[in-house]
């Protein structure tokens, strides 16, 4: 058994001004995102595409700046309305209060096809083909921010069998030891989905394969680990005694499928391109 190890969550003060850890690992997130999104424009199809709608970095960074609006609008909303209704229906003023915590993945997800959406017809590139730039990129982020819930000893896991090698006292959360559900999380739904996503898109897929395959990805490992997260206590277990995460899972892993499915017979009457570059 062991012990959460208490990280102080501000990671640097100067003065009155507080850098903390999990701050910074958005900024990872984000970084990571810009390194591996320039990556991807040596990729196919993304590097044979010529004239005015070659992608360049420019794409690369605009795609950054309007993710990071709507992962904050989209994952403040979405916790709210998924988890909160009542609550932020009765104040109001709160649902802007982020400073509060509260966010929600599935919400950020939402935000994120929005700030896609606006980008493809900005640039008039066909939607799926910007999803499917983005989704390799996504699960290091994902990573990077399963990392600030552990240091901060959010999301603590449910409780473990106690002779479980790596089991965790986690503070504020009782004296017996839970499953490290972040750490799960980070290894799933971060670096086992990265590495999947990344191997399945250096072979050009049918435009909408790639965003599909992030969707059932995600909604089958984030479905699996909520069975060793501790579930929200306003909330607890719904319906099927499945967590609110795993109810939210079950549209994404059904939309990717049928995406998937229905990208498969988009054909323009030559097989994809078989070649990778970068």
């Amino acid at each position: 058994m062991l012990n959460h190890p208490q990280i102080d969550p501000v990671a640097l003060q100067l003065g009155p001004l507080a850098v903390h850890w999990y701050g910074l690992t958005y900024l990872a997130a984000f970084g990571l995102f810009l390194w591996l999104g320039t990556r991807r424009l040596r990729h196919l199809p993304f590097s044979a595409i010529t004239g005015p709608g070659a992608w360049n970095r420019r794409d690369v960074e605009d795609i950054l700046f309007l993710g990071v609006v709507g992962v904050v609008l989209g994952g403040r909303l979405g916790y709210c309305l998924f988890y909160k209704p009542a609550y932020y229906l009765a104040h109001p003023l709160e649902v802007f209060a982020v400073w509060q915590g509260g966010m929600s993945f599935h919400g950020g997800m939402l935000g994120v096809v929005a700030a896609m959406l606006w980008f493809a017809h900005s640039r008039k590139r066909p939607f799926w083909q910007v999803a499917d730039f983005v989704a390799p990129c996504v699960p290091t982020g994902l990573a990077a921010g399963r990392v600030g819930n552990f240091i901060n000893g959010e999301l603590p896991g449910r409780l473990a069998d106690p002779g479980l090698p790596w089991g965790m006292v986690f503070r504020g959360a009782g004296d017996l030891p839970r499953h490290p559900s972040q750490v799960y999380q980070f290894l799933l739904e971060g670096l086992l989905l990265f590495a999947l996503l990344w191997w399945y898109a250096r072979t050009p897929r049918r435009q909408g394969q790639v965003a599909a395959a992030f969707l059932v990805g995600y909604g089958v490992l984030r479905f699996l680990a909520e069975f060793f997260r501790e579930p929200d206590a306003h909330l607890g277990l719904l319906s099927l005694g499945m967590s609110m995460g795993q109810w939210l899972c079950v549209p994404m892993v059904l939309a990717g499928a049928g995406l998937w499915w229905w990208a498969r017979g988009q054909s323009d009457g030559a097989p994809p391109v078989r070649s990778i570059k970068g």
